[in-house]
């Protein structure tokens, strides 16, 4: 890991260096490092209230950090932003705001469009063609207002896909969608991977952990190992993170058993 005053190796997607979050001086996340590896799924999992979610804002320079050091591509988030893109929670986002699936999704392109200057015909053709790859492109002109849980999340994908970016950081993707909306998302996932890209996902169902990513951040306040999944993603590993969830723990580790089994 590089010291704070050494540069980031430009290849590396994401590199944390001792990074601690504080709401009110108390600690969310405490001195959090690593470097993630390029062209990987990668899972970020530990408890409620782990500070999963704050991490990731943390990084995009959403939230002030109390220390730390958090470099894409070897620079910071203000001059790589056009590399990274983000799918926030569902739940942060006002969907009653009057716009559409597509406004929503050409979004996306603000960076390469400009501010302020019009949105063309073929803006418009590449976000329908996002929404045509997660599934709803025939609810492209619906307000957002108007979708499903599992629709409105399909739009963020397709406005993080549009962006073609380099990277990407989804807030809980898979929560509360369907199982239609969740198998979708994992085709996007493995097709990144495919084209070379990073996807950064936060996830909680650590039975699908082994089956949807390749490597894995153990995040409890502090990182209690990260690695590839194989090799971290160990019932002792879980133990130190999850604490005494024997059952939860258990179940994980049956649905490990049986990967393996099926290799």
């Amino acid at each position: 890991m590089p010291q704070p005053n050494e540069p980031s190796d430009p290849a590396t997607p994401l590199s944390i260096y001792d990074l601690t979050v504080a709401y009110h001086r108390k600690p969310v996340i405490w001195d959090v490092s690593f470097d993630l590896p390029s062209g990987s799924l990668v899972g970020i999992v530990g408890p409620n209230g782990a500070g999963k979610s704050t991490l990731l804002k943390a990084s995009m320079d959403l939230i002030p950090r109390a220390s730390g050091r958090v470099r894409f591509f070897g620079q910071t988030y203000r001059h790589s932003r056009n590399r990274v893109g983000y799918v926030p929670q569902r739940e942060s986002v006002d969907w009653q705001f009057p716009v559409s699936a597509l406004d929503v999704v050409t979004m996306g392109l603000y960076d390469k469009i400009g501010w302020c200057r019009p949105v063309r015909k073929r803006h418009r053709a590449q976000a329908r063609e996002a929404l045509r790859r997660v599934g709803i492109g025939d609810l492209a002109d619906r307000q957002i207002s108007q979708l499903s849980g599992g629709q409105q999340q399909r739009t963020f994908l397709a406005r993080a896909l549009v962006q073609d970016a380099d990277l990407y950081l989804m807030d809980e993707p898979f929560a509360a969608v369907d199982a239609s909306t969740e198998l979708a998302i994992v085709d996007i996932l493995r097709e990144l991977k495919g084209r070379g890209k990073t996807a950064v996902v936060i996830h909680h169902d650590l039975q699908t952990v082994p089956e949807y990513f390749d490597y894995v951040v153990l995040l409890n306040m502090r990182v209690v190992a990260h690695g590839p999944v194989v090799e971290t993603f160990t019932p002792e590993n879980l133990q130190k993170t999850y604490g005494g969830r024997l059952t939860l723990l258990d179940e994980v580790t049956e649905a490990m058993r049986r990967r393996e089994t099926s290799l």
